[in-house]
């Protein structure tokens, strides 16, 4: 029986402690982002329904910048688990 409580226990903890799907588009570049880490800006340097895409680098070397279609990102999120 304790098995049995302790397995649900941890189980219920795991499901509410996992990150939400959504991700939020910020409307200005963020100073500090961590190497690999991905923001989305909407800024009004891409086209009407594309959003801008940040890519956070290593030390020295520059951040990754690139124009996405939004459809593109709310698919992409939508598929995340």
């Amino acid at each position: 029986m304790r098995i049995a409580l302790s397995g649900t226990l941890g189980f219920l903890a795991a499901a509410v402690a996992t990150p939400s799907l959504a991700q939020t588009i910020r409307t200005s570049e963020p100073l500090l982002l961590a190497p690999y880490e991905i923001a989305l800006v909407q800024d009004g340097s891409c086209a009407i329904g594309q959003v801008l895409k940040v890519t956070g680098a290593i030390r020295g070397l520059r951040r990754k910048k690139l124009c996405i279609p939004l459809g593109e990102v709310q698919a992409s999120l939508g598929m995340m688990r």
